[in-house]
């Protein structure tokens, strides 16, 4: 799966605000937003690493200062 259907791919996901593609380390960072510790798992696990493609996956949380 090439890097735009794995793009297209998270959009269409529930807990996905946005997605931007990145040059560097990375090549996509997708921003999430889940009400409890417990959906953001399950999404991790068994959505977005499902995902053809995604090989790996780095969780970032964000805190409000």
């Amino acid at each position: 799966m090439k890097e735009r259907d794995v793009y297209a791919s998270l959009l269409q996901m529930d807990y996905v605000v946005e997605t931007h593609s990145v040059y560097g380390e990375y090549d996509l960072v997708a921003r999430v937003d889940f009400e409890d510790s417990r959906a953001m798992t399950r999404f991790l696990i068994e959505e977005m690493r499902a995902i053809p493609g995604v090989l790996k996956t780095e969780t970032l949380i964000s805190a409000e200062v």
